[in-house]
């Protein structure tokens, strides 16, 4: 044994290689170890991933429609995904981004409360609805996209970037342009994240006051019954290649609130009915309307 250090011992060359081997051995269990337990767990992810609802999927397939579809319950969690992988991917909001804009353009104070009126400047827009004054809740209803322009001008672009952090709301581009970022890419949100922020928007869990929740809940609602009503918002993002159409709301029934977001390839504008039709015919063929 050769000397070393005092206090050290110095092992035989033969004794060294065999801690070496060892050691090297060992890791290598330990290796293979983690490979085999990081395999099931990517098997595992994979299958969540390839998750799909046959039955909405024939919907879309049946229209030869490529976009997804997210429903999910308000009491039990229980969420129906079609085309995961889309429902993970974020797109441009478009007019469904009204809905937390609305909320963020009370509480600055942009505007006061739902009959308040935005003033047309006599422009002539493509879509007549448009041309004339507008109060936020026919501003809702027609998506003008001139009357929400003026509220982010009054609302600001660090008023946004505070207030979209905030909600935790997709993800942010900077810079951005204040009256066109829900429009053109640089706000992009997936419909999984949709369905996240309308469960926070419905149990009022977000930073905003209740008369800023109840104005929205009255502008956001398109059908009541005696046994249910929906409240939902389209959007169309033309300035995006392929064009995107969105369609994002809850139903609320005697026994459950059942959220949605779908969205799905425009090729056409006269695609754009697919967004509500699919989504009702959705809701339906699961049973959670008739």
């Amino acid at each position: 044994m050769r000397r070393c250090p005092k206090g050290l011992v110095r092992l035989p060359k033969v004794g060294l290689m065999q801690f070496q081997i060892n050691l090297i051995s060992g890791l290598m269990q330990k290796l293979a170890r983690f490979f085999i337990i990081s395999t099931i767990i990517a098997l595992f992810s994979a299958q969540a991933i390839a998750a799909e609802d046959l039955a909405i999927a024939k919907l879309f397939a049946e229209r030869g429609v490529a976009g997804t579809m997210v429903i999910s319950s308000l009491h039990t969690g229980h969420t129906l995904i079609h085309n995961n992988l889309r429902a993970m991917k974020r797109f441009s909001p478009a007019s469904t981004f009204k809905i937390p804009n609305t909320l963020i353009a009370l509480e600055a104070k942009a505007i006061t409360g739902k009959d308040d009126v935005l003033k047309w400047d006599g422009y002539q827009y493509d879509f007549p609805d448009w041309n004339r004054d507008q109060t936020l809740e026919s501003a809702f209803k027609v998506s003008c996209v001139w009357c929400y322009q003026e509220l982010a001008k009054r609302v600001g672009v660090k008023q946004y970037q505070h207030d979209l952090h905030k909600i935790d709301y997709g993800q942010l581009h900077m810079p951005f342009e204040v009256t066109t970022f829900w429009l053109d890419g640089s706000l992009k949100i997936s419909a999984i994240e949709q369905v996240k922020f309308l469960k926070k928007v419905y149990l009022q869990s977000l930073p905003f006051s209740p008369s800023s929740y109840d104005i929205l809940r009255q502008i956001m609602l398109v059908e009541q019954s005696s046994i249910l009503s929906i409240r939902a918002k389209t959007g169309w993002a033309t300035r995006v290649k392929p064009q995107v159409g969105w369609y994002v709301g809850y139903v609320e029934t005697s026994k459950d609130v059942f959220f949605f977001a779908m969205n799905m390839v425009i090729n056409d504008k006269k695609e754009l009915p697919l967004r509500q039709q699919l989504t009702h015919e959705a809701l339906r063929i699961k049973g959670f309307i008739e």
